[in-house]
């Protein structure tokens, strides 16, 4: 039998830091902040070949724009060569983009449409 009680273990003495001898850090939480996403716009370009009640009917379809604001989308793209139909998020822009040139091969029209980034 035992005749002695077992030794407890030694324990390394706690060590408290002193207030203010610069050996504390103390981190802040700062909020991150995200930026938005990039938008493009897609941009309709000016042909000698697509009529331009097509062109009306297309920006009305696929940029949900009433006959009047499709029909001066309609002259700018005549007259300045491109004009501007909306601006989107990066797919949405492509998928409008896709929307119009199939619409304008299944009609057999040239009409050009591209998506850009806005600056």
């Amino acid at each position: 039998m035992a005749t002695r009680n077992p030794s407890k273990p030694a324990t390394p003495p706690a060590h408290k830091p002193a207030g203010g001898d610069g050996d504390s850090v103390v981190l802040e939480r700062r909020p991150q902040k995200t930026a938005p996403p990039q938008m493009f716009q897609v941009v309709m370009l000016n042909d000698d070949y697509t009529p331009m009640e097509f062109v009306i009917v297309v920006i009305q379809e696929f940029f949900n724009k009433d006959r009047e604001t499709a029909t001066q989308i309609m002259l700018k793209i005549h007259l300045d060569g491109r004009g501007i139909c909306g601006v989107y998020s990066r797919d949405m822009a492509a998928t409008k983009v896709n929307q119009v040139m199939e619409a304008a091969h299944q009609a057999g029209h040239p009409l050009q449409c591209v998506s850009e980034p806005v600056e």
